[in-house]
This record gives C-alpha cells, structure tokens and sequence, in this order.
C-alpha cells in the first residue's frame, strides 16, 4: 500500500475511474491506482475534488492537509475511523510493555546521534568527538537496561548533552557559532535551526499518528498532558539526528543558511525569519520527497516516518513483537 504525498504546490487531484491523477495546469505528474493507497497527505496549496473525497471516503483512505512546515490542520476520515479501540489498546500497555518500549526509544536516539557524529569523525580528527562516541555508546547501552523512567531519563539527558557538545565540531561555517543546545528561547542561530526542524517534524508525526488510528495522548516515554501528544515526542526521538540534525549540518557548511541575512532576535531569543525558513523548508523537501526503496518499492523518505507509525500500531495490537526504532548505519 502507499501514501500519495503532495508536496507540489497549487496541484489538482481527479479521478479518472479508478485512477487518482495529479495535475498542474494540463500537465499529470503522477498516477495512482486507488486501490494501492492508504493515505493522502496534502501539503500547502492543492485542490481535491468531490468525487476523489467521496471514494477515499467509501475506501477507506484518509485524506490529511498540512501546511507546508508539515502542522496537520485537518483530516477527512470514514465516520467508522477514529482512534478509540486502538486509544484502549494504548492505555491498557503494562508498565513493563511501556518502559521495554522507551529504552528502546532512548536507545535508538542515542545510536543514530552517535552515528551521525561518527561519520563526521571519518571527515575529522577531534578528541572532542572521540569523547563523544564513547560516552553515547556507553549511555545506549544503559539506557537499554534501565529500571525506571526516571534513570532512563536521566540517560537520555546525558547523552543529549554529550552529543551537542560535539556538535560544534561538525560545523565548518565560521559564521554559525555552536556552545551548547538552547530551546526555550533558541539563543542563536543554530539552535533557531534545531527547533524550527524538530517543530515540522514533530508536527508531521502528529498528523501520521491521527492518520493511524493511535491516540496521541498515550505514549511510553514522555507524559502527557492536556496541551502535550506525548507519542509525538516519543517517535520523534529516533529521527532528531538523522533527519534534521544531518540537514541543519548540510544547509551550514554548505553555506546554504545567512547567519545574517536569515535570522531576526526577538523576545529574548532567535529564529528564523521569511528567507530562512523558505531556505530551511525547501531543503527539508528536497531531502524528504527523495525516493528510498522501501519494502513496498520505491517511496519518498516520508514514508520511513509512516513504516514507523505503523509500526509502533503493530506493536499496539500485539505487545509480545516490541517496538523496532528507526536506525541509520
């Protein structure tokens, strides 16, 4: 099965029996056959008619609308979807269930961090990032035998603060300075990058979960809370490095990003301003509209992020075949 993404803006989608087309203007950018979807992702500035929302709807086929940052502003689902039954299978999870499941999380985070440092090391000689690979290996590992939340936590944060310690050492703009991760506020640059691309995939995830079926209110690792979907922030852990870290590396060195030009201080803190985050985003959908293969053919790299909402369903359904995390080599 496949998930049509539109990324294209100001495209329109019709049906020709059952033929999904793509159009811009005159011109067919795609075809698909209905019966192969399993979703629609629609982002930004794109048309659907009638007749293609009614026979998703008869399918089955959930058709989201995102902004083009990737926040989900709605779905069209069946009136027989929703999230309850598997929302009960979600909150009946054990509490060993739930902590085998979050050690995995942190582990998986830790070793594609680790990796991804690795391959700058390869481009690099530094004691700082040497430093850095032993101690996140190290941290995985505990990480995988904690007892508690709490100490899983604790291992996570550890490994967070070793890693962007050498993260500077992957940065080879003199213009973008890097001492140390800030959020709230972003106190530079960098971390103005940081947060906005955990921000559109975070908000992508969200809208993967819905698609799915899961609550987002019940997740493993983060707790939630009324203004918080914790599942969100549990699977985008695996993919912080790979995803967005890898690409803020990229769009610097590559000099792609003004440390000028593209960012405004405000409020205390900074971020991106217009220009950055049209340099930002169209980098991020460049990466993300990349085709992989994947298990059903060849896929854009959005897809690896629904192979991991599905599976995260899978093992919902069925406790007994943990969580396997998203890992790059």
């Amino acid at each position: 099965m496949q998930t049509l993404y539109i990324s294209e803006q100001n495209c329109y989608l019709c049906l020709q029996k059952e033929t999904l087309l793509v159009k811009q203007g005159d011109t067919v950018y795609t075809e698909v056959q209905l019966p192969l979807l399993e979703q629609i992702l629609i982002f930004g500035r794109s048309q659907i008619t009638t007749q293609v929302i009614r026979e998703c709807l008869w399918r089955d086929i959930p058709i989201a609308y995102l902004s083009r940052m990737g926040y989900c502003y709605g779905r069209i689902l069946p009136i027989s979807r929703g999230y309850r039954q598997l929302s009960r299978y979600q909150q009946q999870l054990s509490p060993i269930d739930r902590l085998i499941t979050a050690r995995a999380i942190v582990k998986g985070k830790l070793k594609n961090s680790r990796v991804l440092l690795r391959r700058q090391k390869k481009k690099k000689e530094s004691d700082i990032l040497e430093k850095a690979l032993q101690s996140l290996d190290y941290l995985a590992e505990q990480a995988a035998q904690a007892d508690n939340l709490e100490r899983l936590m604790g291992f996570e944060g550890a490994g967070a603060a070793q890693y962007f310690s050498a993260f500077s050492e992957c940065l080879t703009n003199p213009d973008f300075v890097f001492s140390g991760r800030s959020r709230r506020p972003p106190g530079n640059p960098v971390n103005a990058m940081l947060s906005f691309g955990y921000q559109v995939l975070w908000n992508h995830l969200l809208a993967l979960i819905e698609i799915q079926g899961l609550d987002p209110y019940y997740a493993c690792l983060h707790q939630a809370n009324d203004g918080h979907a914790a599942l969100a922030s549990d699977l985008i852990e695996e993919f912080r490095a790979p995803l967005v870290d890898s690409l803020v590396m990229w769009l610097i060195n590559r000099k792609i990003m003004d440390a000028e030009a593209d960012f405004e201080f405000k409020n205390g803190g900074c971020y991106l301003n217009d220009s950055g985050r049209k340099k930002y985003l169209r980098g991020f959908l460049q990466r993300m509209t990349e085709e992989i293969q994947t298990n059903d053919g060849k896929q854009p790299k959005w897809d690896i992020l629904t192979q991991q909402v599905r599976t995260f369903k899978q093992f919902v359904y069925n406790p007994s075949h943990h969580y396997q995390t998203y890992r790059i080599d």
